[in-house]
């Protein structure tokens, strides 16, 4: 079932690019951002988490905290993030518990089963969710315009 607007963000922890645990209850206190991404290194992902990376300082000025999210393993997420300069945590939701807490899961793409449809949500200082985007279409990206102005509105 879809996540809806002023719902309770389902609580998560995982494993980040750089195999640390990153726990959403202990975001608290911050807006943050989760972008969930069907597959490193491929074109759209890469195209999409490099307009995030080169954007980066209006998010942290908005006093947000970006994730991307995939169920690629955390080894794969490195070295994306290394490659393209990432300077925000990549989780990996390797075991796709969380994608199937924001029904996130694409049933097949491209052949592969159970990646993540490419989502955005933005959950608010005391964990709920304020923007929700889950896209049919992997071609598409997530509307930043909209994300930003519900960042406005919540600073």
């Amino acid at each position: 079932m879809a996540l809806q607007i002023g719902q309770n963000a389902p609580d998560f922890t995982l494993k980040s690019n750089k195999m640390q645990d990153v726990k959403l209850s202990e975001l608290r206190g911050s807006n943050v951002l989760l972008l969930f991404v069907p597959l490193a290194f491929t074109g759209v992902c890469t195209k999409e988490l490099c307009s995030v990376r080169d954007t980066l300082k209006d998010y942290e000025g908005l006093a947000c905290k970006v994730f991307g999210i995939s169920t690629d393993s955390p080894f794969a997420l490195d070295s994306w993030a290394k490659e393209q300069g990432y300077q925000f945590p990549l989780l990996s939701d390797y075991n796709k518990d969380v994608s199937r807490a924001y029904d996130t899961l694409y049933e097949e793409l491209l052949g592969f089963k159970g990646v993540c449809k490419r989502s955005a949500f933005v959950i608010d200082r005391e964990g709920k969710v304020r923007y929700a985007s889950v896209l049919a279409d992997a071609r598409n990206t997530p509307n930043f315009d909209e994300i930003r102005a519900c960042l406005q509105q919540l600073s």
